[in-house]
């Protein structure tokens, strides 16, 4: 049995090479995220503690307060310290050489100038040793065309930007100062000067050479005090190779999440090969079962064909993963992202690529070779040999009917409920309902759809659609593997622009300017808004500053802009809130007591009421509507330490809105971690990320769909040879080639169409639950369908499957047609 078998497989190989394609790929995905994954992993522990070579120990703040410089020099002069030295991290911005601010993230850090703390890579030049010298990153001034000696401006929270001359360039790339924009090193004492911070992040400590380092770990910690921690050298690199492979490891898993839908999508497809391909071989598993053969050795056979597939094909994936994430490293960086570490190909990678493609073949193969060992001997002498198509049984439609019922009330239910889980929920019973429940609801939309075919195209429509739905379990089956990967994708499109659709209507509900100044990763600088206020170009310049006393959030307001988020005004009027005049919030003031007139006591100082009203705002750290506007001069008052990182802007009366640019501009050019916006530009921001992670989950979901579509191609090429006599009739009675043609190629539109109506179906009803929950809990959020995007899908399905019809078009047409009526 075992050299029959393997005779089998070499003389149908073609037959199972698309089938084999979904184990490639499949396997491929996975092979190719463990060693692209595991390149980042070995350059990430290469890379950790990259700045703590030279450190001995470390001081660092037990909780949210900084060390105090004071604290560096009782360190430094500690008994057995041969260098001490603050570090603080924080965010910069640098004006470019064309005077405007570089774009990116900046990283600005305090640079150490004791040598033996220094463990910096220098690319040229060298370290800051003394106040107003700087390092750079070699990217940057290589960009911008900084070299040794040029004078580059900085700034920060803390001020306006301010002179620094260029010293050295240093790499810094892979490491946590990595953060994919610009890096900035200074001195500590500008460092601290720069970002307004009373202290330091932490205190690096270098030991003399012989000193016994637990001793002198005992005497810092009494020097430091209670305030802070301190940590051994050992300590210090376990938690920055920790922190340095945690983002990899979570990068992992969200790969691994897209790689199990790929994987089962991959299963669905060889099942349903596996199925085809057995029921073509009744009769002859009959005439083995009449020579003698056991049901058990026709079982094993089968399984033994599937592992044999699944290793040779989980084995070229494994091959084909190393150059899926040699690419993937290119495109990165192509992009400009960094990629630490090279391909790293384990045993355990090659293994697990084996052991999973060849599991998932076998275990896929199980049920259709369990089937094929019913059969009975007789059949080979009879015309039972030729199975008739089965539908499902009752007590599957009757599950799936009721599965699927219960995951279609569980999507409607969710939001009135307030469980995010029951979305999920709803959305994995829903698509089991249609997998049990296919073999009925995909034949009946196969033919709804193809009742337009069959008008238009007459006698070739009219037998597309009876090929489509003659196999009901099978059709469905197919569609169903294109249901999961179309599914997903548009469940994201459409919870994406619905998102994207919330947030541009947020904008335009709490920004009622015409410009926007925002701080780079950080509020704004202090005295930036006043500048901005001074100019005569500008009218309405209010920043936006909140915070929170008593439980209670303190807002600062501008008069010519609070009727902007206000939704009612149940008493006095709104737009009076002035110098001690504030507005009290609906159920703040009930809460209190408080009406129109009443007096407000807020750090000390008395206002009164003059207005109460309503707030659509969502709330945030305090319970909802217990909030109190000032005007923006009180507030600065009471808090003049609290910092906003948005400011709106609008044109004096009478100045045209280039001037009122050309203004801002002006005073931003000293403030280069400030980016001015009209209000287009800003929603653009807010989404950005949203239109970035929807074009990498489509990316990464779209093996998966073209895995389904292979499933197309698969079923299309096996019922072709089934079909192999039929065909030939239909040849040998006039049906030209062109639409033998056109009938393969209807069959393959109608299964993936209706795969993918049914998984946009499912995709769009998952996001319009979610956005229905999220809108009951407080946020601005309704279902805006993308039907463009919606309509991509439909006809990039439409399209491959036309595609997916060429090649068992040219395979039904390639033996001539007396030889195709001989064929048993």
């Amino acid at each position: 049995m075992i050299r029959l078998t393997l005779r089998s497989l070499r003389a149908e190989a073609l037959r199972m090479l698309l089938s084999a394609l979904a184990v490639v790929l499949g396997v491929a995905f996975v092979a190719g995220t463990m060693i692209f994954v595991d390149g980042m992993r070995t350059g990430a522990y290469e890379r950790a503690g990259t700045f703590d070579r030279h450190t001995d120990l470390g001081v660092y703040s037990a909780g949210r307060e900084v060390l105090p410089p004071a604290l560096v020099d009782r360190v430094r002069a500690v008994d057995g310290v041969a260098a001490a030295a603050g570090e603080l991290t924080n965010t910069a911005g640098i004006v470019g050489a064309d005077g405007r601010p570089v774009l990116g993230f900046t990283m600005l850090v305090a640079i150490p100038t004791e040598d033996a703390l220094r463990s910096y890579d220098v690319v040229t030049g060298r370290l800051p040793d003394r106040a107003g010298e700087v390092v750079l990153d070699a990217p940057t001034a290589t960009e911008q065309g900084f070299g040794l000696g040029a004078s580059v401006r900085i700034g920060a929270t803390g001020g306006a930007a301010r002179p620094y001359t260029v010293v050295g360039t240093v790499d810094v790339a892979g490491t946590s100062r990595d953060v994919g924009g610009p890096f900035v090193g200074l001195v500590g004492s500008d460092a601290l000067a720069l970002t307004g911070e009373r202290g330091y992040g932490r205190i690096m400590v270098a030991a003399r050479p012989g000193a016994d380092v637990t001793a002198l770990t005992e005497k810092v910690r009494a020097v430091s005090g209670a305030e802070a921690t301190v940590k051994s050298r050992q300590q210090i690199l376990d938690e920055a190779v920790q922190d340095a492979v945690r983002n990899v490891d979570q990068f992992r898993m969200l790969l691994l999440i897209f790689v199990g839908v790929a994987i089962v999508v991959a299963g669905f497809v060889i099942a349903n090969t596996f199925a085809i391909v057995l029921a073509q071989r009744t009769r002859r598993t009959a005439l083995l079962r009449l020579i003698g053969a056991t049901r058990g050795q026709v079982f094993r056979s089968t399984v033994l064909e599937s592992a044999v597939l699944g290793l040779v094909a989980s084995a070229l994936g494994v091959l084909l993963g190393v150059a899926l994430a040699a690419g993937l490293r290119l495109l990165l960086s192509q992009l400009d992202v960094a990629v630490t570490g090279g391909l790293t190909v384990t045993g355990s990678t090659v293994l697990t690529g084996l052991l999973l493609g060849t599991g998932l073949t076998v275990c896929a193969a199980l049920l259709p070779a369990w089937r094929g060992t019913r059969i009975a001997p007789v059949a080979a002498l009879t015309d039972a040999a030729v199975q008739p198509s089965r539908g499902a049984g009752r007590v599957r439609l009757s599950i799936g009917a009721v599965v699927l019922a219960l995951g279609v009330a569980a999507l409607v239910g969710a939001a009135s409920a307030g469980q995010l889980l029951l979305v999920a929920v709803g959305g994995v019973l829903t698509f089991f309902g249609i997998v049990l429940f296919g073999p009925v609801l995909v034949p009946a939309l196969a033919r709804v759809f193809g009742w337009p075919v069959r008008r238009v195209l007459g006698t070739i429509g009219e037998l597309a659609v009876n090929n489509t739905v003659r196999n009901p379990r099978r059709v469905a089956a197919t569609a169903t593997a294109l249901v999961i990967g179309i599914g997903l994708v548009s469940a994201f499109m459409v919870g994406a622009r619905s998102t994207k659709d919330g947030i541009e209507s947020s904008v335009d509900a709490q920004i009622g300017t015409d410009f926007v100044v925002s701080g780079i990763g950080q509020d704004l600088p202090a005295a930036l808004v006043g500048e901005l206020a001074s100019r005569p170009e500008l009218g309405v310049v209010h920043e936006q500053r909140s915070t929170v006393v008593d439980d209670v959030e303190i807002r600062a307001a501008h008069p010519a802009l609070i009727g902007r988020t206000l939704s009612g005004v149940l008493a006095g009027d709104a737009e009076r809130v002035g110098p001690g005049q504030v507005l009290v919030h609906r159920e703040l003031a009930r809460a209190r007591g408080w009406q129109v007139g009443s007096p407000v006591t807020v750090r000390g100082k008395a206002f009164r009421v003059v207005a109460v009203v309503t707030d659509d705002t969502p709330g945030g750290e305090v319970p909802a509507g217990h909030v109190i506007d000032l005007s923006d001069q009180d507030f600065a008052a009471l808090f003049p330490a609290q910092r906003g990182y948005l400011a709106e802007i609008d044109p004096a009366v009478g100045v045209s809105p280039e001037r009122a640019r050309d203004a801002i501009t002006a005073v931003l050019g000293r403030y280069p971690t400030a980016n001015l916006m009209d209000q287009g530009a800003y929603k653009k921001m807010l989404t950005g990320t949203v239109d970035m992670l929807l074009a990498f989950v489509t990316a990464l979901l779209g093996l998966a769909v073209v895995i389904a579509l292979v499933g197309v191609a698969n079923t299309l090429s096996l019922s072709v040879v089934e079909r192999t006599r039929e065909n030939a009739v239909l040849r040998a009675v006039g049906l030209t080639r062109g639409r033998m043609r056109a009938v393969l190629a209807v069959e393959a539109v109608l299964m993936a169409l209706v795969g993918a109506v049914l998984g946009v179906g499912l995709g769009t009803g998952v996001s319009a639950s979610t956005m229905a929950l999220l809108d009951r809990l407080g946020g601005d959020f309704h279902v805006v369908l993308p039907l463009g995007q919606l309509g991509l899908i439909l006809g990039v399905a439409v399209l491959a499957a036309l595609l997916a019809s060429v090649l068992p078009a040219r395979r039904a047409l390639s033996r001539p047609v007396v030889e195709a009526l001989a064929d048993q």
